[in-house]
C-alpha cells in the first residue's frame, strides 16, 4: 500500500483520503484483526502525543 500524503493545510479532502486509506487497510480483516489494529494504532497515537508533550515542555523550560 502506498504512503498517504496529506496537504499542508489539512482539508476535507485529506479526511476523505484518510478514511479511504483506513478502509483499504481494514476491508479484508476479521473483527478480531480490526480490534487489534485499532488498539495498536491508538497506543501508537498515545505514545506520539506523550512524546510531543514532553518535547513541548522541554522547549518551554529552555525558554524560561
Amino acid at each position: 500500500m502506498k504512503k498517504l500524503i496529506l496537504s499542508p493545510d489539512f482539508t476535507i479532502e485529506d479526511i476523505h483520503k484518510i478514511r479511504g486509506h483506513n478502509y483499504e487497510r481494514t476491508k479484508d480483516m476479521t473483527v478480531v484483526e480490526k480490534v487489534v489494529y485499532y488498539n495498536n494504532s491508538g497506543k501508537e497515537a498515545e505514545r506520539e502525543i506523550e512524546w510531543r508533550r514532553a518535547l513541548k515542555q522541554q522547549k518551554i523550560k529552555r525558554a524560561t
